[in-house]
This record gives structure tokens, C-alpha cells and sequence, in this order.
């Protein structure tokens, strides 16, 4: 869902915790076809892989205004963590959820942020974002 663009010419970007960027096999990092930006306040340069490195969401997002990425990039995907999700939630403009719903329980630490229903609706043409999970599309 996140590597397909809808622009020719132009990638996706993906943004994701320094946490979640190390969960993700090395051998499948950087995540193909997409630009890669890791978020740190501790690292000093990226990590192998990954395309840059940010301190915040906001230096993350004001770097796809560059001229080095502003023309490359279709759509820019939240993927992590926790953390992340909140922040990106509780920023103004559009965002789009799409969620995965695992039906099994599973012992965990780390949870998605609850979504305000109040804020967001679910989108009537979901199903055409649907893969072979049950998935839930949600929108400001």
C-alpha cells in the first residue's frame, strides 16, 4: 500500500521512529521503492539505509518541502511507532488512517493511539484499499 504512487515519476516517503526503523529485518531496510526518513533526537547521522534523518516530525515534514524531495514525492505514510501515529494525529490538515484490524490477541508493550470518532469518519470506499486483512479506513 505504501510503495504504490499514484504520480508517475514519483515515490511515496515513508516516516518512522528510530525504534520501529530497527524492528524491521536489515535485510528488509530500507523499505523498497519508498524514501525512507528515520526520526532521532540522539542519532547524529542515518542509519544504514535509510534515505535521511530527522529530529521531529516537523523536520521530517518540512524536508519533503525541500527542492531535493519536493518533486519527488507522491504521498507521504506514517509507519511508526506509537509515538509518531499520536503526533501525526493530532496534527491539522488531512491524514488518513488506514487500520489493520489482527484478530488475535498477541502479548504486546505498544499500542496504536485511540482514534477520536469524534474527529475522524469512516470512509465509505474502504474496500478498495482492503487486502486479504480486515482493515478500516478512517479521515478527518
Amino acid at each position: 500500500m505504501t510503495t504504490n504512487s499514484s504520480v508517475e515519476g514519483k515515490q511515496n516517503l515513508v516516516i518512522m521512529g528510530r525504534k520501529t526503523w530497527f524492528s524491521i529485518p536489515e535485510k528488509n531496510r530500507p523499505l523498497k521503492d519508498r524514501i525512507n526518513i528515520v526520526l532521532s533526537r540522539d542519532l547524529k547521522e542515518p542509519p544504514q539505509g535509510a534515505h535521511f534523518l530527522a529530529k521531529s516530525l516537523d523536520d521530517a515534514l518540512k524536508l519533503t518541502e525541500q527542492p531535493e524531495l519536493a518533486n519527488k514525492v507522491d504521498m507521504v505514510w506514517i509507519v511508526g511507532g506509537s509515538s509518531v501515529y499520536k503526533e501525526a494525529m493530532n496534527k491539522p490538515g488531512h491524514l488518513r488512517l488506514f487500520v489493520t484490524r489482527v484478530m488475535h490477541e498477541f502479548e504486546s508493550d505498544t499500542f496504536f493511539p485511540e482514534i477520536d470518532l469524534e474527529k475522524y469518519k469512516l470512509l465509505p470506499d474502504a474496500s478498495r484499499y482492503l487486502q486479504l486483512q480486515e482493515a478500516s479506513l478512517w479521515q478527518i
